[in-house]
């Protein structure tokens, strides 16, 4: 999955528009992704993410950095060996399409808006 391209509230994969948060996994984009509180991402969050276990998870946090992990996550996630990157949504479409061409397993969760 490559992202083609993102602004505030939409973004482009592999030629697809969506304007919701999204998560990428390796063969499928889930564009129905919200969390129980929009602006912090919390284990409940991302049950399907931790059952798969990818090796890399990551996060865009919105333009404005705006969503927080829970610290309790990231503690679960480094339990779990799976490696955490959080960055702003721009920095992190940027990392993901590095990383996608790694042969390490990765899933990226993307916060659209703020």
């Amino acid at each position: 999955m490559h992202i083609d391209s993102s602004s505030f509230g939409n973004i482009r994969i592999n030629g697809r528009d969506y304007s919701s948060d999204v998560i990428i996994y390796p063969d499928r984009v889930d564009s129905r992704w919200w969390r129980m509180e929009g602006h912090r991402l919390q284990e409940n969050d991302i049950k399907e993410i931790l059952r798969m276990a990818p090796q890399i998870l990551i996060v865009g946090t919105g333009q404005d950095d705006r969503m927080k992990i829970d610290p309790q996550l990231k503690t679960l996630l480094e339990q779990k060996g799976i490696e955490l990157f959080a960055a702003i949504t721009p920095e992190a479409c940027k990392l993901h399409n590095k990383l996608m061409k790694s042969n390490k397993s990765v899933v990226t969760a993307l916060h659209l808006t703020c």
